[in-house]
């Protein structure tokens, strides 16, 4: 099962270049009933492979940003070891509201992409550096937080803020994923989020499924990566929005 379930996260991880955490945590917590801490901590051990996997088929692929990669992995690192620390201390309902929310949110500003195209995109200068510096920071701290790869943050910045293509976009946050969510997976092993023994089936999966999921990414339209990217965040933000405070 263990397998299965990294086949499916990595596959969806390679397609949407959001780390397949947004799949994995369901999974973990409704099948092999982990609950929601350790979910999330084994989430970010295994997305570090999703990262690297996916990464290298975006970069085959000509559809990589290495310098933009660099410049959000720089804050993300730090901020990702923070975002663990925070999620540690907040009770498992508040946790998955929490997740639940930020996907509900990030979605939507997805969705409106195709009326913003109009805008114009920053170049290489100030400004640019500026938006990547601050989303590595976000999306590292969520990414800690919440046990995902933080793609749920950097595309949609980089697609409406930065003027990047959806596939470069992807392709960028796959290799940010990589000391990103080593950061947050060492802080989540530190706190005992981490169950080892899940791993050496969970990481062959997603191996396999991030190479699958990168290598269909290429046959996409941008339009259809941000629509099953905005709908699979949906589906999920909106089941745990729906978490029930214990009485």
């Amino acid at each position: 099962m263990n397998f299965l379930i990294g086949i499916l996260a990595g596959i969806t991880g390679g397609i949407t270049g959001g780390g397949g955490g947004i799949v994995m945590i369901p999974l973990l917590v409704g099948i092999l009933k982990l609950d929601q801490h350790s979910a999330h901590g084994l989430s970010l051990v295994a997305l570090v492979f999703t990262g690297l996997a996916g990464a290298v088929t975006y970069a085959v692929n000509g559809t990589l940003d290495v310098a933009a990669a660099l410049l959000m992995a720089a804050t993300a690192v730090t901020a990702a070891r923070s975002g663990a620390h925070f999620a540690n201390a907040l009770p498992e309902w508040k946790l998955k509201r929490s997740f639940g929310g930020y996907l509900i949110v990030v979605s939507v500003l997805l969705l409106l992409k195709p009326h913003l195209a109009a805008l114009p995109a920053p170049g290489w200068g100030v400004m640019k550096i500026a938006v990547l510096l601050s989303t590595g920071a976000l999306a590292g701290f969520t990414s800690g937080m919440m046990g995902v790869g933080g793609g749920a943050i950097m595309i949609p910045a980089m697609v409406l803020l930065a003027g990047f293509d959806q596939h470069v976009a992807q392709g960028t946050s796959l290799l940010v994923m990589v000391p990103a969510g080593s950061a947050g997976a060492y802080a989540h092993w530190k706190l005992g989020n981490v169950r080892t023994t899940l791993l050496w089936g969970l990481v062959p999966g997603v191996l396999i499924g991030s190479f699958l999921g990168g290598t269909m990414a290429s046959f996409l339209s941008d339009s259809a990566l941000r629509a099953i990217f905005a709908i699979m965040l949906i589906w999920t933000g909106v089941k745990y929005l729906r978490t029930k405070r214990p009485v």
